[in-house]
């Protein structure tokens, strides 16, 4: 029996947050101005750490698969990035990557962490029945 967390449809929820994630940083490093007040340092690496922290997270929900959710967090890091450097009024920058990198590290990680504990965890239950029979 699969685990209610991982069945399709809930996958299929965690695709769209994924995609409502990438879509709104893009929407937001489209722009020169961003909502709300600018962000000076540290605060924008605070930012771009917590968004790509949510996105790994989303998608390592989605793919099941830490390494998966990373790569397309980090890529799309990257894409962002380069597509700062066309946008006037915004830079990219290669430590602003940095954090979304390490953000997206610990968001796959934590994302498919819970789920193989889990599933740990059931396997043992399931050993430990074999046993007493």
């Amino acid at each position: 029996m699969t685990p209610p967390a991982t069945s399709s449809r809930f996958r299929a929820v965690w695709w769209l947050i994924s995609l409502g994630i990438m879509g709104t940083i893009w929407w937001l490093s489209s722009s020169a101005d961003t909502p709300g007040p600018p962000l000076v340092h540290p605060l924008d690496w605070i930012a771009h750490f917590t968004a790509y922290f949510a996105l790994a997270y989303a998608l390592g929900r989605a793919t099941g698969r830490r390494d998966v959710a990373l790569l397309i967090a980090v890529w799309w890091g990257a894409l962002d990035e380069v597509h700062q450097a066309f946008v006037p009024g915004r830079d990219a920058g290669v430590t602003d990557w940095l954090f979304d990198l390490a953000g997206a590290w610990i968001g796959s990680r934590w994302a498919t962490r819970r789920r193989g504990a889990r599933q740990d965890r059931e396997g043992e239950a399931e050993t430990v029945r074999n046993q007493t029979w």
